[in-house]
């Protein structure tokens, strides 16, 4: 679904991703880890648009969306939820949600929101509960769902995750990586970035080490989980403590 060859990216003169290299199939939830400033933000920043690349290649579904604008790659079917979660703040669940929808309105699709609206709802009920109140006044793990959710409403094949247990207490995060293998089942693909190493690796079926914009390393969530250098640098001391999936 996603093949991306090569690919250095940054900012101005400053190129933070050199010549990465990977790919996500269809069905499966694909996670990157790597410390801050690793170049996960901008790798996702670059898939989706936000940034141009300064080379190599990105393809989705075969189509080269190297230099296609974000609202493009949304419309292609590729959403992101961005680190940090970036709701709208002084809208409600709702307005948020249904900003989430635009592609449908362009498409004059209409019939498509209400649909959307109610698999997020189904997806997240505590939404349902809160849909009039003012996003800025939800918890932290509230806001991710509202972030989460309004990345679906455009009903996205590959939705990208940036750190979505950021701040979150223990248990929030299981509930959102119950999620995430939730989306998966019903026919979404996922690629997740995550300092949480061992929650991503937990429900992923292959992974990335991103290292100063570098793949270091790949394989199975397995493999990874078993190896004495992911260990060391990215689990470490956490090993026992980090949320068990």
């Amino acid at each position: 679904m996603l093949k991306i060859k090569n690919l250095e990216s940054g900012y101005g003169k400053l190129r933070v991703l050199r010549r990465v290299t990977m790919h996500v199939a269809e069905g499966e939830i694909v996670t990157i880890i790597g410390a801050n400033g690793a170049g996960k933000t901008t790798l996702l920043s670059t898939i989706s648009g936000l940034l141009k690349p300064s080379a190599g290649e990105i393809a989705f579904d075969k189509q080269d969306i190297s230099r296609t604008p974000a609202e493009k790659v949304v419309f292609l079917g590729c959403s992101l939820v961005p680190e940090g979660r970036q709701v709208f703040s002084s809208m409600t669940v709702k307005e948020n949600l249904v900003l989430g929808a635009y592609v449908h309105y362009r498409r004059n699709k209409r019939d498509h929101v209400k649909m959307g609206i109610d698999k997020v709802y189904g997806l997240f009920p505590i939404l349902k509960e809160r849909e009039k109140q003012i996003a800025g006044t939800l918890s932290g793990g509230e806001q991710q769902m509202l972030a989460i959710g309004r990345a679906l409403m455009a009903e996205p094949r590959l939705i990208m995750m940036d750190e979505p247990s950021m701040g979150l207490a223990p248990l929030i995060v299981k509930d959102i990586f119950s999620i995430i293998v939730r989306l998966r089942e019903e026919g979404n693909t996922v690629l997740l970035v995550e300092q949480n190493a061992k929650a991503a690796l937990g429900i992923a079926d292959r992974g990335y080490v991103l290292e100063t914009g570098r793949i270091i390393l790949q394989g199975t969530a397995e493999d990874l989980l078993s190896n004495k250098d992911v260990q060391r640098a990215y689990l470490g001391r956490d090993l026992d403590t980090e949320t068990t999936l």
